[in-house]
């Protein structure tokens, strides 16, 4: 099944950039106020989501997968991702963690909850800022994502292959999928 591919940057106590791929990233209803991240527990990334409670959840289009491979690799947590990868740092409006220029869409989060099981953390984020690239989007039609080309990735038994979503040309609005008839 694919999943999406974001990349999560965040910055160490020390200021050292991180930049990390990640699929297990989701919505957490709507209106996007909140996000849920699933995190193995060794990983430079959730240290510094712990220790500073910011990331940034940024979202890389077709064409950034060599980057998103460089940031896949395990650096010491002294390396600045960000420059090991050629990414360039885009200002946040209400986090220290800068976004990634080149992404599609910026969701600036703060720590809201963490959640421990015996192999993994689920990290639950409030959104505190949500920007988007306007090439890319409408208000009435959301992403056009024949030009916006979000990155996707779909895990097979040697490892993943990068896709994209393709519209098929089929939709719904919201509205219809709840009942219009009264509960009883």
């Amino acid at each position: 099944m694919p999943l999406p591919v974001v990349l999560i940057s965040t910055v160490s106590e020390g200021g050292i950039l991180n930049a990390a791929p990640w699929s297990c990233v989701t919505p957490v209803l709507r209106p996007l106020d909140e996000v849920l991240i699933a995190s193995w527990l060794k990983r430079d990334t959730l240290d510094n989501i712990r220790q500073t409670g910011e990331f940034v959840i940024n979202v890389p289009r077709a064409g950034m997968e060599e980057a998103v491979m460089i940031c896949a690799r395990n650096y010491p947590p002294e390396t600045d991702e960000f420059q090991e990868a050629g990414l360039l740092a885009r200002r946040s409006s209400a986090v220290k963690p800068p976004g990634i220029e080149g992404c599609l869409a910026w969701a600036e989060c703060r720590l809201e909850e963490e959640i421990a099981r015996e192999k993994y953390v689920l990290i639950v984020g409030r959104v505190v800022h949500l920007e988007v690239d306007d090439r890319f989007f409408s208000e009435v039609d959301g992403m056009d994502y024949e030009n916006a080309m979000p990155l996707c990735s779909i895990g097979g038994p040697n490892g993943i292959q990068f896709v994209r979503p393709v519209s098929t040309g089929k939709g719904d609005r919201y509205t219809s999928m709840l009942s219009s008839s009264p509960k009883q």
